[in-house]
Parts: C-alpha cells; sequence; structure tokens
C-alpha cells in the first residue's frame, strides 16, 4: 500500500498524467471515495495524460464512455449497478487494448481483473486529498514504485 497527499487540484493533476504516462493496453484502475472526493477530477486529468481529446465526464447515466487517445480509454462508473448482476461484458472491456478507469468498483468485485491497480481518494481538506495506492499484481507493485520517486 503507498500513499500520497494532494495538496492542490495541481497536484491531482501531476499525479494523473504521471501515472498515464505508465499506462498501456489492459491496465485497469479501480477509484473509490466519498461523492466529490475527485474521482472524476482525477480521470479527466488521466484521460489528457492519455492524450483523450474530447471532453471527459462521469459516464453515470450511461455507465461507461470509450474515447480515443495514445491508448483507447475505458471510463466506467457502476453506481447505478449496487443492486444489479447483470453482466455487462465486462471482459471485452477490461482485457481488450484499452486502458480502463472504474468508479465505485467495489460494486463489480467479482467481474474484476485480479491484477489492477486500486485508488482510494479521500478528502481531507477543500483542496487537499489522500490518495491510496493499492497494487494487485507485480506489474502494478512496480508502477507504484515508479509513481512514488
Amino acid at each position: 500500500m503507498y500513499e500520497k497527499i494532494m495538496n492542490s487540484l495541481d497536484d491531482t493533476e501531476h499525479f494523473a498524467l504521471k501515472l498515464a504516462n505508465l499506462l498501456e493496453a489492459q491496465d485497469t484502475i479501480t477509484l473509490e471515495g466519498d461523492l466529490g472526493a475527485g474521482k472524476t477530477t482525477f480521470t479527466k486529468a488521466l484521460a489528457k495524460g492519455l492524450g483523450v481529446k474530447r471532453t471527459v465526464n462521469s459516464p453515470t447515466f450511461t455507465i461507461v464512455k470509450q474515447y480515443e487517445g495514445r491508448v483507447p480509454f475505458n471510463h466506467l462508473d457502476v453506481y447505478r449497478l449496487a443492486e444489479s448482476d447483470e453482466d455487462l461484458g465486462w471482459d471485452e472491456l477490461f482485457y481488450s487494448d484499452a486502458v480502463s478507469v472504474v468508479e465505485w468498483a467495489h460494486l463489480i468485485e467479482q467481474d474484476l481483473p485480479q491484477e489492477r491497480l486500486g485508488i482510494e481518494i479521500y478528502r481531507i481538506g477543500e483542496n487537499q486529498r489522500r490518495f491510496v495506492l493499492i497494487p494487485l499484481g507485480k506489474r502494478y507493485e512496480a508502477l507504484c514504485e515508479e509513481l512514488m520517486k
């Protein structure tokens, strides 16, 4: 487990851009945090770092939005699936040539790839956030080591 404090939106964006430079096809990042913690803000910066030119916003009502960039990018918000056990073709998303970010990932825990990077975001002040990174798998452990440099 790794921790990093973000003291501003600029810190969050810088961190997301750094992570984006390390990501490749089939990488999965899960995001957890209360409403307003900064999951979508972080995701927008990550998408920017992946070369996405379109406006990125929360896919709350569509569940999945897909974007083109240096690598294709899937943005999932599975909040509305809290009471669902419907298979929405997760394998096609997670094992495609895209990077996937899943907000509220605990709601589809059983469908997630075993190896992934979990990020928990905690609001500790008006603009201050605590990011807890939980790497699952050697690739994500190495990725975290690089991010913390």
